[in-house]
């Protein structure tokens, strides 16, 4: 009989230091784990100052790494990278070209990213054993227009980039809010034009009716209530349902990767607008799907057999000293979760309660120092657990103890 498939998958990867000097057990029992696994996956939630060069493409939020860091990241176990997120463009297309170059130097199975639009959205694809496995990865903004990856047309070269997957945010608003953001505008004589100017380098947002208006970049909807709305442009999901489907086609082992910084007020909640889209990966073939972006640990659902990890918080999350934006424990606090795929098609997820630094650093203001994830076996580690556990009952996820490990088991 076929031995099972096993996927490790953590939070997301910002990482700038060399952590191959770690030495501590609790990070050594997760790289452990990690390099056990045929495929172990992570973002890596950056991009490459290499030999194509760049420039800052931010400010304050600016971010870029060495090239050493990958080769911390193979050393850890990882194998399997998503480079599509809101870092990624941070040097500009020259930013892409080192980043590209420098994981396919090393090996990595990696998508997500590329020279242009059809290059970013395409699979990678490897083979770990005797297992084909396939990687569609894709970011949702909120960023600029020119981060993404274009295909060349008439009068515009091809542009290297992030794959995209194009949403769009809307407030609906209430007679009383329309009205008073209409006085605003007309109060001070704003034009299109001028809406066009302080839109650059994007272009101004497209309205579908009178029913709308460009309130400085930001568009609101005559509405009953006031709520906020994400919708998904539908030929920008079709492209990606497209790319997994024809995967699975192959016979691939696809996992659908997206980043979003669309969060809702409350971190730990999951958009219903990633519920319906992983709902449709899965039903155009992919085999799991996970998120980044929100730096929290978010519910876990299983969709038609299939692992769903809606946010897997942070596995290396390195901050400038002084920096104190990212103070809340939750942000310190995730799982490895290893899903075991069996032969005769059951699934078995154990899940690793981490904390970024250790559990004794949760209460200290060092968040500069945090620079490897270590296993949370005591106090903490049962409290992400059975918190995990009480949040993916939701969505009708049953997660069981089991010594320090959390457990799902699906048939």
């Amino acid at each position: 009989m076929p031995s099972p498939f096993t996927v490790a998958m953590t939070g997301q990867s910002l990482i700038h230091r060399d952590i191959r000097i770690c030495r501590d057990p609790g990070f050594l029992q997760i790289v452990e784990i990690l390099k056990k696994a045929d495929v172990a996956f992570t973002n890596f939630e950056g991009t490459i100052l290499g030999r194509h060069g760049g420039s800052p493409m931010k400010g304050s939020y600016f971010g870029c790494s060495d090239p050493f860091v990958l080769d911390a990241l193979k050393q850890t176990g990882f194998n399997t990278l998503a480079l599509a997120n809101n870092h990624a463009f941070d040097l500009g297309p020259p930013g892409i070209l080192s980043t590209i170059e420098e994981v396919r130097t090393r090996g990595f199975l990696h998508a997500g990213i590329g020279l242009d639009r059809d290059h970013a959205a395409a699979p990678g694809a490897a083979a770990f054993g005797r297992r084909l496995v396939a990687l569609v990865a894709m970011d949702a903004g909120p960023g600029p227009r020119n981060m993404y990856a274009e295909n060349a047309r008439y009068r515009r070269p091809a542009k290297p980039g992030v794959n995209q997957l194009d949403v769009t945010r809307i407030f609906e608003a209430d007679d009383a809010v329309f009205n008073m953001l209409e006085t605003i505008q007309a109060t001070f004589q704003s034009s299109t034009l001028e809406r066009a100017n302080y839109a650059q380098p994007d272009d101004p947002p497209v309205l579908e009716d009178d029913r709308e208006i460009d309130f400085y970049g930001t568009v609101f909807r005559r509405s009953n209530g006031n709520r906020r709305v994400i919708t998904i442009d539908p030929d920008s999901a079709s492209n990606q349902l497209t790319a997994i489907a024809k995967a699975r086609s192959r016979g691939q082992f696809v996992i659908a990767y997206l980043h979003h910084h669309h969060w809702e007020p409350n971190w730990r909640d999951v958009p219903d607008w990633v519920r319906a889209f992983a709902h449709a990966c899965i039903d155009a073939g992919a085999c799991a799907f996970v998120s980044h972006g929100t730096p929290v640990l978010q519910p876990i659902e299983i969709y038609k057999r299939a692992p769903i990890f809606f946010g897997l918080g942070n596995f290396f999350f390195h901050t400038e000293k002084g920096e104190t934006e990212w103070s809340s424990p939750d942000v310190w606090k995730s799982v490895v979760a290893t899903c075991i795929f069996g032969p005769t098609g059951s699934l078995q997820i154990d899940l690793l309660p981490i904390v970024l630094g250790g559990e004794e650093q949760l209460e200290e203001l060092d968040f500069h120092e945090r620079h490897a994830p270590m296993v949370a076996c005591g106090k903490t580690g049962a409290q992400i657990i059975d918190d995990l556990a009480e949040r993916s009952a939701a969505f009708g996820t049953l997660i069981k103890r089991d010594g320090p490990l959390g457990r799902i088991c699906v048939g």
